[in-house]
């Protein structure tokens, strides 16, 4: 950023937001300083510390696709204080951020391999990142499943993408949601997104898996990709918990002697099992 101050955020301006459901939104954005915006740039799974003034701060990965050099993207949900005043804001309105932070997916060293991708929720988020990446440099990468499960269809994040991703070469999208409410049409499975995993094509031993959800649903994807023969050094999970300064100096996203906003947020499960900490 332009400031030596690693805690000053510089100002964006949101030049576009979507409406993913009734509680999450996609906000496109711009940094207000031609010098910061030239410079900015991302790998998937990287996340920037979002400031509203008056009101805090809190981390968000960054949604968008990385090719795109003039904006960036935040799908943001209403959890608090911080998102709640986000999206309530319009075209044309300005506030802080700072980043990008952490590591991301590890997309050199997943190439020449087959990809999944399973996401549940919000999820999906910085997970996006990757698919279009794959989708630009796609003679690098193998073969790619998307599974991703939502409560509801009225919850699917990027609904207006799937079409696209479909069309990626080599690509298969496959999703579920927990319920269908009366009156809902819906032409894909019913259940926890698990259940999908029946219908992965994919060889184990020539797959990196990317993981991004809530922690009950990680735990449970692990277990059961571990008993389909996948490698814990090949399984990648998106451990954003408890982050709060961005740059490891408040010590709230550690676990055992890493800190989740420097070290991560992108943990290999064989990692995750060498920890001091227990994670699931």
């Amino acid at each position: 950023m332009s400031s030596s101050n690693p805690y000053m955020p510089s100002m964006v301006k949101i030049i576009d937001v979507t409406e993913e459901t009734k509680d999450t939104k996609t906000i496109k954005l711009t940094f207000v300083d031609d010098e910061v915006r030239n410079k900015f740039s991302f790998k998937p799974g990287q996340f920037n510390m979002l400031t509203v003034l008056g009101v805090g701060e809190a981390p968000l990965s960054i949604s968008s696709d990385p090719g795109e050099k003039e904006y960036f993207s935040h799908t943001i949900r209403r959890v608090g204080n911080v998102t709640g005043a986000i999206t309530k804001l319009c075209v044309g309105d300005t506030f802080g951020a700072r980043g990008p932070y952490g590591n991301g997916w590890p997309m050199d060293k997943i190439q020449d391999k087959n990809i999944l991708i399973i996401a549940g929720g919000i999820g999906l988020a910085p997970l996006r990142p990757v698919i279009y990446s794959i989708k630009n440099e796609r003679e690098n990468y193998g073969k790619m499943e998307i599974l991703y499960g939502a409560r509801t269809p009225g919850d699917c994040l990027y609904r207006r993408e799937y079409d696209e991703w479909k069309k990626i070469p080599h690509t298969r999208l496959l999703l579920t949601v927990d319920s269908v409410p009366e009156g809902m049409e819906w032409e894909h499975d019913v259940g926890v997104v698990t259940l999908l995993f029946d219908k992965i094509s994919l060889n184990p031993t020539e797959t990196a898996v990317l993981i991004c959800g809530p922690e009950i649903m990680m735990k449970f994807s692990v277990q059961k990709l571990l008993e389909m023969g996948f490698k814990d050094k090949d399984i990648y999970l998106s451990m954003e918990r408890r982050m709060n300064c961005g740059i490891s100096k408040c010590g709230l996203c550690q676990i055992g002697p890493k800190f989740v906003c420097q070290d991560g947020p992108v943990f290999s499960y064989f990692e995750l099992c060498n920890l001091t900490e227990k994670i699931f």
